[in-house]
Order: C-alpha cells, then structure tokens, then sequence
C-alpha cells in the first residue's frame, strides 16, 4: 500500500508545505536541519498533530482529510511509532512489552530472534543497553502488524557500531514485512544508507538540494580535517550520495 501525505501547518516561525510518497517496501528518510519541520510532518501523518490543511492516506483508506473532515486518531491508524526514547514499560519484561502490543502472541519469539535479543526476553528495560531497549521498541511496533512504520530519530542517541548494525536490521525489517516506513534522522551516512528516497525539510519547505549541499560541506570538512593531519584526501568511509 502507498503511503501519501500533503500537508501544510503553521508553526511559529514558518509554515510546513509538504507532500511525500512512500510505497510498501521502501524507506523514505526525511532529513533536514535541526527544527526544519521533519518531526512535525511525521507527527502529522501519525495524527499526534492536526494538519491546518492536507490530507493522509494508506492505500485507499483515509486517515486524515481536512476538507472532508476526517481524521483517525493515532491507535486508528495502524502503524507502529518508534521515537528515540526507547519506548518500554519499565515494569514489565521484554516479552511482556512486546505482547502488549501484539497481534499475534505466537508471532513475538520470532520478532525478538530477527533482532538479536530474544535472550532477553524476561529481562527488564532497566537492565539492558540502549541499543537493546530500541531493538525491542522496533518488536514492539511491528508487533502490532503495522500497515506504516513511521521512526523519529530513533538510532541518533546510540553509539556508531550499534547505529550501523541498527541500520543493517532495519534493512532487513523493510524486505521481511514489505510496508512502506518514514525515517527522520540528522544523520548523512544514515540517509544514504537507509533511504530509497531521501526527502529533505527546510523551514518547511523540501528543498531538493539541501542534502547534495551537506555532503560537500562534510567532504571538504574532512579534507581540511585529514590535511591538518598530513593525511591527504578523505578515505571511502566518506557517506555515499542519493540517488
């Protein structure tokens, strides 16, 4: 199913305008500079914000249409929401967690093995590492089945290497269940990586070229970096650019 949003909202100091189309199996990365309105159009699609004018479909069922007055609440929705705070009770265990939210409780040992931590299973939130509390936030919003996957920045307090294998598992999440997902995050490399379609927000606005703009600034930063070093030219650990 095709996710499709168009929407606009006044916000302090700017007004978001923006449309977005994110097919079944594709990652769309929203990226952007820090409060450019990424978060706010993601907030929109899942209902947590009222758009002042736009419309929101999953396939043909309409979750929000400002002309027709409709609009489903967030658990009407069905998607899952992952955010950067590790979403878990913290009185309940992993499993337990994850079969709150659950469609079908056979289906959670399953979940819990595609992303490593199924011997955590009985353990508390509190006595796991970050990267563990979002892989099981990750379970616990595909528990649901979703029809959307929609991620706030949710590898961006994390270490590198638990990013990157992060990134590689969510790789695997889009093939294995094939819904379209919207991904915001700060982060170039990750963009790249993840994105089918990399959307840039500026003041509210897409702007096309902000993303091709940053990768130059990160590439000559490394090349005035390396040679302070007497390192010559960046290596290819340099982000890759969107197609």
């Amino acid at each position: 199913m095709m996710l499709r949003a168009s929407c606009v909202k006044r916000l302090p100091h700017f007004t978001l305008e923006a449309d977005i189309v994110c097919p079944a199996g594709s990652i769309l990365v929203l990226t952007g500079p820090s409060g450019s309105g990424k978060t706010t159009l993601l907030r929109l699609i899942a209902g947590l914000d009222v758009p002042d004018q736009g419309r929101v479909t999953l396939g043909e069922t309409v979750w929000c249409d400002t002309a027709g007055g409709i609009r489903l609440h967030p658990r009407q929705r069905n998607i899952g929401l992952v955010f950067q705070d590790y979403s878990l009770f913290p009185h309940m265990t992993l499993a337990q967690n994850v079969a709150y939210a659950a469609a079908d409780q056979g289906e959670i040992p399953d979940l819990l093995a595609l992303f490593g931590i199924g011997h955590l299973a009985d353990a508390y939130p509190s006595g796991m590492s970050g990267g563990e509390r979002q892989r099981g936030a990750l379970c616990q919003a595909l528990a649901r089945r979703p029809g959307a996957l929609l991620l706030d920045e949710p590898f961006s307090a994390l270490d590198a290497a638990t990013r990157m294998a992060l990134r590689a598992e969510l790789l695997a999440v889009r093939q294995r269940f094939a819904i379209p997902i919207v991904h915001v995050t700060h982060d170039l490399a990750e963009a790249a990586q993840l994105g089918d379609t990399i959307v840039s927000v500026n003041q509210g606005r897409i702007d096309a070229g902000w993303f091709e703009r940053q990768l130059d600034l990160h590439l000559e930063e490394q090349r005035v970096l390396l040679a302070r070093r007497g390192l010559g030219k960046p290596q290819n650990g340099s982000p890759a650019r969107a197609a």
